[in-house]
Order: structure tokens, then C-alpha cells, then sequence
């Protein structure tokens, strides 16, 4: 392993995901303003759309999550090229 090319500043860090609330943590690298306090102690947090508690490759269920609009946006944006 080469000295030098890695980061230094690894910290436990709290990542959520909103689409069902869950919450884990690991060690990483992410700059972050916001924190939550977790089981007692203060992480930062970084906030997900989705993670392995909410896609359906892990969880097996076949649900479409849409917290964005995005969908939607996309359906008015090209309604106008439909024949």
C-alpha cells in the first residue's frame, strides 16, 4: 500500500435514509454541516434517497420510491413531444 494517498480524517459518520427513516453507522470521509443525535452521542449526518434497507435488490420487494417528483417532472416536461 502506498504512504500518502489516503485520507486521514475518517470518522464515524451517521447516514439516514429518508425513505424509511433507517439509520447506520460507519466510518467516512463526507464533509457535512448537519448532526443527529444517535443512541445517545452526536454524529454528522449525511442523508440518503436510498440505501441497502430500502432498495428492493436487498429488501426483494418491488416498490418505486418517488420523494423528489421526480416522475412526475419528468412526465410534464415531455407531455408536449407525445404524438
Amino acid at each position: 500500500m502506498q504512504k500518502g494517498i489516503h485520507p486521514e480524517n475518517y470518522r464515524l459518520v451517521a447516514f439516514k435514509d429518508m425513505s424509511n427513516e433507517e439509520i447506520f453507522i460507519t466510518k467516512s470521509t463526507a464533509n457535512t454541516s448537519e448532526t443527529i443525535d444517535f443512541e445517545g452521542t452526536e454524529y454528522p449526518l449525511i442523508k440518503l434517497e436510498i440505501s441497502r434497507t430500502s432498495h428492493p435488490f436487498y429488501t426483494g420487494e418491488s416498490k418505486l420510491i418517488d420523494t423528489a417528483g421526480r416522475i412526475d417532472k419528468f412526465k410534464n416536461r415531455y407531455s408536449k413531444f407525445k404524438k
